[in-house]
């Protein structure tokens, strides 16, 4: 009987490790699910919140009904046209090659159109300035649109300073 006592408390303590080892196993099992629930949980919430899902529930929350509007179209935008404007470009040596295009300014205020129809003889000639020294591969892709685009903005707002101007739209583009 002395064996069997012997035995059974070998075994006993056997249960008592496996039950550990067990327990620890369970234990980071569970502290690494909840982890991922957790990384989960706040991943989702963060995407939702940057994407803007939840702007219409946060506005409706603060009652703020300003902040929904923001996003929609602008009633009063102040467009003008400016006068076709037609150059030949900078080719060297080659055939020369010429560039049609029509332009509108968006204006900041209406205000403003009386300060662009005064300094129009300047804003062409600093587009025609600019346009002439242009090469047919400066005026390629959706980049070449932009790069024009911009330095066209910048010309026309140092022109009729201190009237903002908010951008410059194309209207009719050729190269020919």
């Amino acid at each position: 009987m002395a064996k069997d006592d012997e035995l059974d408390e070998d075994l006993d303590e056997e249960d008592e490790e496996d039950g550990e080892e067990a327990s620890k196993k369970g234990g980071k099992k569970f502290i690494l699910l909840m982890g991922l629930i957790l990384l989960v949980v706040v991943g989702g919430t963060a995407a939702v919140y940057f994407t803007g899902m939840l702007d219409p529930l946060l506005a409706m929350i603060s009652g703020d009904e300003a902040e929904q509007d923001e996003g929609g179209p602008e009633t009063d935008v102040i467009f003008y046209e400016v006068p076709e404007i037609l150059v030949n470009l900078n080719t060297g040596a080659r055939k020369p090659t010429f560039l049609k295009i029509r332009i509108s300014l968006e204006l900041e205020k209406e205000s403003d159109i009386e300060r662009i129809e005064r300094m129009m003889p300047r804003i062409i000639d600093n587009f025609q300035v600019y346009l002439r020294e242009l090469r047919v591969e400066d005026l390629k892709g959706s980049a070449g649109m932009y790069r024009l685009r911009e330095e066209m903005l910048v010309r026309v707002s140092a022109a009729v300073a201190p009237a903002k101007i908010n951008d410059v739209l194309f209207k009719e583009m050729l190269v020919q």
